[in-house]
């Protein structure tokens, strides 16, 4: 199906989140925060059909790893996810550059749908 970075701090969520959509047939991969991510869109040229990335991180958060991301490839597609109600706002000035914000916490069945959702656009 589609190849996948997930940019996620918490152990937990990026494990849950990896694992759900790999069991959906995805090619998944995984970043621990904002630096490490932009490095992996970097070695990958942009060949990723999404990159899923919290906002709140430690070293780089997603906002400034998706602009960063969205200026070398603008062609790549970026779905943010948070749990707080100021980062959501944080990224509505990044609309037209990412797909939208996923809620945290979601289902498995809600960020299932989200993903087959952006790739289908």
């Amino acid at each position: 199906m589609a190849k996948l970075l997930i940019v996620e701090d918490d152990l937990s969520v990026r494990s849950f989140t990896a694992r759900a959509l790999a069991a959906a047939g995805h090619a998944v991969e995984t970043a621990e925060d904002g630096l490490e991510g932009l490095e992996k869109i970097k070695e990958a040229e942009g060949g990723y059909d999404l990159v899923l990335s919290d906002i709140r991180m430690p070293a780089m958060d997603g906002i400034d790893m998706a602009r960063e991301a969205a200026s070398a490839y603008p062609a790549l597609r970026l779905l943010l996810m948070t749990g707080f109600a100021d980062q959501r706002e944080r990224a509505a000035e990044m609309e037209g550059t990412v797909s939208g914000v996923v809620n945290k916490p979601f289902t498995l069945a809600e960020i299932r749908q989200r993903i087959g959702e952006v790739l289908a656009a």
